[in-house]
């Protein structure tokens, strides 16, 4: 077997991981362009209804990865063993979970939107809208399913170009309809979730080109669901999930301390600095997508060296793009809160840009957590990547965002991530110290 050289590791790694990169800006363009125009046609309270939504888009996005990212590295790893019969059975089977949980978002979508709206805290003033917007991105639930399931199997297959050209092109017509629904047409919030919404099967469109390619290694084919292929799935994924859920599940309580807090306007301001956050988290999030394939096959084969080496070229590429984010927003802080603030809103405007400052802290330690966790998720070792998938989700950010919010007002909120993040990363260099070097 030959082994990989350095040199190769970081032409694989440049090649994945800058396509997904471009990928997944395009991809976080879907609620950044949302914020843009609905900040520009419908203002504060378009604004306040779209922040309270995400979290709810954010457990269907977390799904679908949980399914596409499992899936993919299993299929990533039975490719490199030669099991083709066996990748076959994967493919059929993420996909009928995917139909599965669609069908499930579907129904709460019909039957328990006003619910969940109201549990999300909308008030009289954003109910309606934020009610709309919920509604219409849970009908849409299958087309984001299938559209991360399609994109982790076709990246996994060696296409990474065609995985980008559909991101970047589902992400473009959204941006485009955005702007033809909201102000030509008139639509108001309705016109910037059917953007949203619509933007996946765009994406879905142009994958479907890989199928009939000869050098596609999935098909769907007759067979059952089974529990040991969906629990490989769901194990292999959790740490996508729990990203995308936890960032959703905070986003909620967030929302709901600086209601108590600043009112409307303070949620206005945070959903200017969390949909920031996604453009920032998704370069992250492609780099580590990006080198999941080449680190399970490496894995696959047996070479160790070769894993690790992408991962050292990973985590030098997240520090260099952390100091130029963070250098970027302390700098530029005032012009990117104005971008969104269509009233010159003062009070929106000085909550915002404290909270970028001080928020953006955590950019280094959460680059760091999200690519080691693909780490260990992309060599088989699942169980280091849910903690720290759960430690930086669940466990130690939730009881700060009360903790610190109640000693030190707005300033509290916002160093609640970076002092979890940070502690996290402690936990993960510990666990990359005793898992790392030995696979």
């Amino acid at each position: 077997m030959r082994k990989s050289s350095d040199a190769d590791c970081f032409f694989e790694f440049a090649k994945y991981s800058s396509l997904n990169v471009l990928g997944m800006l395009g991809l976080s363009c879907y609620i950044l362009a949302d914020t843009y125009f609905i900040s520009r046609g419908i203002g504060a309270d378009g604004l306040t209804a779209l922040n309270l939504a995400i979290p709810v888009y954010s457990f269907i996005h977390g799904c679908g990865l949980m399914i596409g990212m499992g899936a993919g590295t299993r299929y990533s790893l039975y490719k490199s063993l030669d099991h083709s019969k066996e990748t076959d059975r994967l493919f059929t089977n993420a996909v009928l979970l995917a139909l599965s949980a669609s069908l499930l978002f579907l129904m709460t979508g019909i039957f328990f939107t006003g619910k969940i709206v109201t549990l999300l805290g909308a008030d009289v003033h954003v109910y309606q809208m934020t009610k709309t917007y919920l509604k219409v991105i849970l009908l849409f639930s299958p087309l984001f399913l299938m559209n991360n399931v399609i994109l982790c199997f076709v990246r996994n297959d060696g296409a990474p170009q065609l995985a980008m050209r559909a991101m970047l092109s589902g992400s473009l017509s959204n941006i485009v309809l955005d702007y033809i629904f909201i102000f030509p047409c008139n639509m108001g919030i309705t016109g910037a979730v059917l953007a949203t919404g619509m933007a996946p099967l765009v994406s879905l469109l142009i994958l479907s080109a890989h199928f009939f390619k000869k050098k596609n290694q999935f098909h769907f084919i007759p067979c059952r669901l089974t529990f040991q292929r969906i629990s490989g799935i769901v194990i292999s994924g959790v740490p996508s999930l729990v990203t995308e859920v936890s960032s959703g599940i905070v986003m909620m309580i967030f929302n709901a301390v600086i209601l108590n807090l600043e009112g409307n306007t303070g949620v206005a301001a945070y959903g200017v600095i969390a949909n920031i956050s996604l453009v920032v988290i998704s370069i992250y999030t492609g780099i580590s997508q990006g080198i999941q394939p080449v680190i399970s096959r490496h894995y696959g084969m047996g070479n160790r060296r070769s894993a690790l080496a992408v991962l050292k070229y990973a985590v030098v590429s997240m520090l260099l793009f952390s100091a130029l984010i963070y250098a970027g927003i302390f700098l530029y802080a005032e012009q990117l809160s104005s971008i969104f603030n269509k009233d010159q809103n003062e009070l929106l405007q000085l909550i915002a840009v404290k909270g970028l400052r001080i928020y953006f802290t955590s950019c280094a330690p959460a680059g760091f957590n999200i690519i080691i966790s693909a780490y260990f998720t992309s060599c088989a070792h699942p169980v280091p990547a849910n903690l720290i998938s759960m430690l930086r989700g669940f466990v130690i950010i939730i009881p700060l965002a009360f903790l610190l919010p109640a000693t030190a007002g707005m300033t509290g909120v916002w160093c609640a991530l970076p002092c979890t993040e940070f502690a996290v990363s402690i936990v993960g260099i510990a666990f990359y110290r005793t898992y790392g070097l030995s696979g």
